[in-house]
């Protein structure tokens, strides 16, 4: 079996170099800002979205209402 193909989960899994918690050491620091980040532009985005979205709505079913 060449050297590159997993053998299974070994010693090593779910340890890291800088520590056996999820969000701990150096690494995990830097993941926990990422995933902040990401929700924070997530939830901006839906903030500026939902305006629009909502109107456009409101414009189907006003479009609906006065169809002849």
């Amino acid at each position: 079996m060449p050297r590159w193909i997993s053998r299974g989960y070994g010693r090593g899994y779910g340890r890291s170099f800088w520590g056996s918690r999820r969000f701990g050491g150096f690494f995990g620091i830097v993941d926990l800002l990422f995933l902040i980040a990401i929700l924070y532009i997530l939830i901006k985005l839906f903030l500026v979205a939902a305006p629009y979205v909502i109107a456009l709505i409101v414009l189907l079913v006003l479009w609906e209402f006065f169809k002849p």
